[in-house]
């Protein structure tokens, strides 16, 4: 178990995130969705008021109000607008590898950067034929024998691609090690070769760019590696998700959290055979289950985030998924039956309720799918029950047929 406490800072913070979102997202949510163009007044007042540096330590910049700060800011954005909330969280997202694995020096030159909003910051990981499999990554890193590296590609699906100017990627560095293949480097959008591609036309979180990121023989010292070490890439892509995911979890919560207050308020004014609709039992029952799945969703973040914040590296792997996923399935569930109690209108894009409905589908796929998250538990309970004989510990072995276990078959 995690001790979930937050200080004074990291409540100040979440206060600060509502008021931004009052002051700049609530008023221009639907004007920037229409027009696919982002936030810039909301990011100058996250960056003005020092909140892009909540992950970042004070050595470098930042204020070290760690994983939870991030999180209670990305619910209160998201709750108001979830393309903003992404936005927010993958600038942390593209700077945690740097923060997690960077060398001194990276951390000096590129984090001041980030905590500062002088930089924007983006993570290159999937590719068109490498989604969930990581290690199935082609971009290449091609060694010029000279200290250097060339890198070769395509990245597919790349938030905030078009506006970052610092960009975390990961590329196959040896292609005949299965343990070493990838390495971590770090791009500047100013570097000779580098490009954006295609920019999507998205279903939902139409605010916030994404491209696909064109490295065409960008060469790169080793002031670029990540670390300053080769074969590090599939660990620090693996710890930066770990440490990152519950800021998409967080945004499950802000998106599930502003559609069931949208829900509420119009079961409430909605009047239906003489009455508002939310004195139906039904209704009830649905507004119920919402606000319960939320509340849940809300602490298995938190629990998360006090276990990154604590570096409780084993708890952080198995919670981060449970908390992806859970809270991004519940985002799904609650944006959805939201969309139910508005009945027609909420199907119509003059309500914000659409929006939220089409925003939170892609939780359920970036940053991980949910399938593998669920492979990611299962497999931290596999490993907990081999490590933890609890059969041998509470029934023993002579005994054990007796409850229908052959316990020489369990263990094979």
């Amino acid at each position: 178990m995690h001790n979930i406490t937050f200080t004074d800072a990291q409540i100040a913070w979440q206060a600060k995130a509502k008021e931004i979102a009052i002051t700049h997202l609530l008023p221009n949510a639907a004007r920037h969705d229409k027009e696919q163009s982002f936030n810039e007044a909301a990011f100058t007042a996250a960056a003005e008021s020092g909140m892009l540096g909540i992950w970042i330590p004070k050595e470098y910049g930042g204020g070290d109000d760690g994983i939870a700060a991030l999180a209670l800011c990305v619910e209160e954005f998201s709750k108001a607008d979830p393309a903003f909330g992404v936005a927010f969280a993958v600038n942390a997202l593209g700077s945690l590898p740097i923060v997690l694995g960077g060398t001194h020096e990276q951390k000096a030159k590129y984090l001041p950067q980030v905590a500062s909003g002088k930089a924007a910051c983006a993570f290159a990981l999937s590719e068109k034929f490498a989604g969930s499999d990581a290690g199935g990554l082609s971009v290449r890193a091609i060694d010029q024998g000279d200290g250097t590296w060339k890198i070769h590609g395509e990245k597919k699906w790349t938030t905030n691609g078009s506006r970052a100017t610092i960009i975390t990627v990961f590329a196959v560095s040896d292609p005949e090690s299965r343990s070493r293949r990838l390495s971590g480097f770090i791009v500047e959008n100013t570097d000779p070769g580098f490009s954006i591609g295609k920019v999507e036309d998205k279903m939902g979180i139409r605010s916030v760019p994404v491209n696909e990121t064109i490295f065409d023989g960008i060469q790169l010292g080793e002031d670029r590696l990540l670390g300053g070490k080769l074969g590090m890439g599939f660990k620090h892509a693996m710890m930066t998700l770990d440490f990152a995911r519950p800021g998409v979890a967080a945004q499950a919560v802000g998106t599930a959290a502003g559609a069931l207050e949208l829900a509420t308020t119009y079961a409430t004014k909605r009047r239906q055979f003489q009455k508002p609709i939310s004195s139906f039992q039904m209704v009830q029952k649905m507004l119920a289950d919402m606000a319960m799945k939320t509340e849940a969703a809300r602490w298995l973040v938190h629990a998360c985030a006090a276990a990154a914040d604590q570096g409780d590296m084993k708890a952080v792997n198995k919670l981060a998924a449970m908390a992806k996923c859970y809270a991004t399935d519940v985002a799904v569930e609650v944006a959805t039956d939201a969309v139910q109690i508005f009945g027609g209108y909420g199907f119509m894009e003059d309500y914000p309720v659409a929006k939220f409905y089409r925003d939170a589908k892609i939780l359920q796929i970036y940053e991980g799918t949910n399938e593998v998250q669920r492979m990611v538990v299962a497999r931290n309970m596999v490993k907990s029950a081999r490590d933890f004989d609890y059969l041998n510990s509470v029934i023993p072995q002579e005994e054990q047929k007796t409850f229908g276990v052959d316990y020489d078959i369990l263990n094979a």
